[in-house]
């Protein structure tokens, strides 16, 4: 009843407001239905984009409005002025082409020039790297040369002046051994300690032992007993690495000392300085330990012996050119021909020609 009432106004007074008929009284009803339109879409749309031609057209129309009328368009009178703003600034920019502030950035293969200049030679600083740029006809400031070493994240020439502890495994792979304890828990949850070394130079491991109780006089006695293995080998270390457990007694670095070999003890808290020997235990862990339930140590000595034969043999190594540490003379001629031989109860495979 009160709709119908309220209608029945309404009416009423539109029917008092606007003309009787005519095209005015057709075009006052289309543009209260527009606006009645627009207030509906704003209570649906909390904030309207409006694209380059949207902003053309408005902006257009606002110049046939005074200022004063400005609050019956869509928009605030200071969308507006900004819109006018802009077009201004790109008329402008049509003109004249605008330069970035600064020098111009160096090119690519310049950056990468100076980047390994910096690398090949540590003890060169900017204006070092200036000078021999300047040799090879690229005249490039002492300044761009620091600010793009410092982008790279290479320091300065006193900080990487240093021989890298990288560089220096490099350097003396030839006659670097690395050794390392690692545990292995048994089914009973006994740990037992695992004692390698490895050469840096082939990757070829040498299994010192394991026990329950690495005592001073155990280490010792193996240390003895590989001195003994690597010269049988053929290896003649001159660098011995190892970390700074205490497993590690003093009879065990005079062993070697007696065998002119220099120990290096990597610094605290410092795995990577250790590197070869780390990866190693990752390498017998994936592929050997963690498939396999340890019964004693009886049980992990034949284990580790059969799986060290296998990766100084038969794996192939990236470090190697995918060749084995011990290189195979017997390499036969490309045949489909393979037999199989399984390890550790099918744990691993080593393949072979038939005819071999």
């Amino acid at each position: 009843m009160f709709l119908s009432v309220f209608y029945a106004i309404c009416s009423c007074l539109l029917d008092l407001l606007l003309p009787r008929a005519g095209i005015e009284r057709a075009c006052l009803v289309e543009l209260l239905a527009l606006r009645h339109e627009v207030r509906v879409l704003r209570r649906q749309i909390k904030r309207t984009r409006w694209g380059p031609a949207d902003r053309l057209v408005l902006t257009a129309l606002s110049r046939c409005f005074p200022r004063s009328a400005w609050g019956r368009l869509p928009v605030r009178p200071e969308t507006l002025l900004r819109w006018h703003r802009e077009l201004i600034r790109r008329r402008w920019a049509v003109f004249g082409r605008r330069r970035g502030p600064g020098r111009p950035p160096l090119a690519s293969d310049l950056r990468e020039l100076i980047a390994r200049l910096a690398r090949e030679n540590p003890s060169w600083g900017s204006v070092r790297l200036r000078g021999e740029l300047l040799k090879l006809g690229h005249s490039v400031s002492a300044s761009a040369i620091r600010s793009l070493l410092r982008r790279r994240g290479i320091p300065p020439a006193p900080r990487r002046a240093g021989l890298a502890w990288s560089t220096f495994l490099r350097a003396h792979a030839a006659g670097l051994v690395a050794c390392d304890f690692f545990s292995v828990e048994t089914v009973r949850l006994q740990i037992l300690y695992v004692l390698f070394f490895i050469e840096v130079s082939t990757r070829r491991v040498f299994l010192a032992g394991c026990t329950a109780h690495p005592t001073a006089a155990w280490v010792t006695q193996q240390a003895r007993n590989v001195c003994e293995d690597l010269d049988a080998a053929g290896a003649r270390p001159a660098l011995l690495i190892h970390d700074r457990d205490g497993k590690f007694p003093p009879a065990f670095d005079a062993v070697f000392a007696a065998q002119q070999v220099r120990i290096v003890r990597t610094p605290f808290r410092t795995p990577r300085a250790n590197a070869f020997a780390e990866r190693w235990v990752g390498t017998v862990r994936r592929e050997c330990l963690d498939w396999l339930l340890v019964l004693g140590e009886q049980h992990l000595r034949s284990v580790l012996r059969e799986y060290v034969d296998h990766y100084n043999t038969r794996r192939p190594h990236r470090a190697l050119r995918l060749q084995s540490p011990v290189p195979h003379l017997w390499r036969s001629a490309p045949t489909t021909t393979v037999v199989r031989r399984d390890r550790l109860g099918g744990l691993l495979h080593d393949y072979e020609s038939a005819a071999a």
